[in-house]
């Protein structure tokens, strides 16, 4: 046993009253909070939004109140080719039309899992991961992958945005608890031995109802429209009675079988192919897969798809060190060892091992700053709109980047064939509890 005694207590408070000037400090936190207090001056000066190498993006986007980083970001990356190709200003893709087929395909997948897997008890934890999340918004590159590839792409004004689709917690609420129960009946039927057929009648009609949900959520998804556009020279242009499959065919170029997802992740092996097969949007579509590198390879492949005027779909740990009005991203920015007298220093292996590290958000590298060939700092475009940090975009420190990217999602060619042959390996298992999830 060794629960806090009177004589614990002693020995604490005797240590804090051998810290000369306890009380400032004390004062100082609790009437200006600790962020105010431990906030390095300097960063802002060394993050000024001015760069070597920028791309010309667009406006800023806004996913509001909702966990769809990823897709925004993704359809952020596609624009960019997009609006460079035919001399667009300011579009942007209908990010409801994909959340709307993304809720549908989550269900109909947890769905078909809970069936797989109906002799597994509910205590098991790879059910009880699932059934805490059936069905919510968050997503990672291959999802967004795998509903375009299926499900094509619409601009903006074809399916706008609703007030659920900007505020998704209490639509994704009711959804968990639908599912919930629908695996609960599903499970049960299973054990009772129903058969294959009745199992799939009862998922069926479980989808029934999850698609209506989502249409008096989102909207009915668009079957057609009309594409009418300006250029940048003021040239109108027009495509008319066109399907989200045929716009994503013709405007984009297509290509997006060719990127792969590159991770440093530095608690696990190098050189290795992995997969989260429970983060699966789409059954029998593109999966949630990477491969894992060294950071200098990591930073290496980057920069060099950056230079060559693409934007770079990214994974981080976005709540670490970061000023979320000032748009700054510093891996010093806020000093709380110093302010605690306190040791904090957890580096990148440890802080996966150990869960201090999340897979938070996905933005977009558009930009850096290069002295004698070394990148000091990342331009990114963030889907926060454009009253966060300088117009919506932040500014990124190296060694931010170094600490807190995760994943970036790269051109095959611009990996080495030793990389690529990595994606002909058996790729490793991770489970839903995973840090990289």
């Amino acid at each position: 046993m060794s629960e806090i005694t009177e004589n614990s207590l002693k020995l604490y408070k005797e240590s804090l009253e051998k810290i000369e000037k306890s009380d400032v400090i004390k004062r100082a936190i609790m009437n200006n909070g600790i962020n105010e207090v431990a906030e390095e001056p300097s960063v802002k000066a060394d993050l000024h939004p001015t760069f070597s190498h920028e791309l010309k993006t667009s406006k800023i986007t806004a996913q509001k109140k909702s966990g769809r980083c990823w897709l925004f970001a993704a359809l952020n990356t596609i624009r960019y080719e997009m609006e460079q190709d035919y001399k667009i200003k300011n579009f942007e893709f209908s990010q409801n039309y994909l959340s709307f087929w993304d809720r549908v395909e989550k269900a109909n997948t947890f769905l078909h899992l809970m069936i797989e897997s109906a002799q597994i008890p509910e205590d098991d934890r790879r059910i009880e991961a699932l059934m805490k999340n059936p069905d919510e918004d968050g997503g990672q590159w291959a999802n967004a992958v795998a509903l375009i590839k299926k499900y094509g792409l619409v601009p903006k004004y074809a399916m706008p945005e609703t007030k659920v689709s900007n505020d998704t917690d209490e639509f994704s609420q009711v959804l968990a608890q639908k599912l919930r129960l629908d695996a609960k009946k599903i499970r049960e039927a299973a054990r009772n031995h129903a058969t294959k057929e009745e199992l799939k009648e009862m998922k069926n009609n479980a989808m029934k109802e999850v698609y209506r949900m989502c249409v008096y959520a989102f909207g009915k998804p668009v079957e057609t429209f009309d594409f009418e556009y300006r250029d940048k020279d003021d040239n109108f242009h027009k495509d008319y009675n066109i399907t989200p499959q045929q716009f994503y065919q013709k405007y984009t170029r297509n290509d997006l079988d060719d990127y792969v997802v590159i991770a440093n992740a530095p608690d696990r092996k190098y050189e290795t192919f992995y997969a989260m097969p429970d983060e699966d949007n789409v059954l029998g579509s593109n999966k949630v897969e990477f491969i894992n590198v060294d950071l200098k390879t990591f930073k290496d492949v980057t920069l060099k798809q950056l230079l060559d005027g693409k934007a770079t779909w990214f994974g981080c740990d976005v709540l670490q060190q970061m000023d979320r009005k000032k748009g700054l991203l510093a891996h010093n920015l806020y000093q709380y060892d110093e302010l605690f007298d306190i040791d904090l220093n957890f580096d990148k292996a440890d802080r996966l091992k150990y869960h201090e590290a999340c897979l938070a958000h996905a933005m977009v590298i558009t930009g850096v700053n290069l002295i004698d060939d070394k990148p000091t700092k990342w331009k990114v475009e963030n889907s926060w709109g454009d009253k966060i940090g300088a117009n919506g975009y932040f500014v990124m420190d190296d060694k931010w980047f170094d600490d807190y990217v995760y994943e970036v999602v790269i051109n095959k060619k611009y990996l080495s064939k030793e990389i690529l042959d990595i994606l002909n390996t058996e790729p490793i298992r991770l489970e839903l509890w995973d840090s990289m999830a």
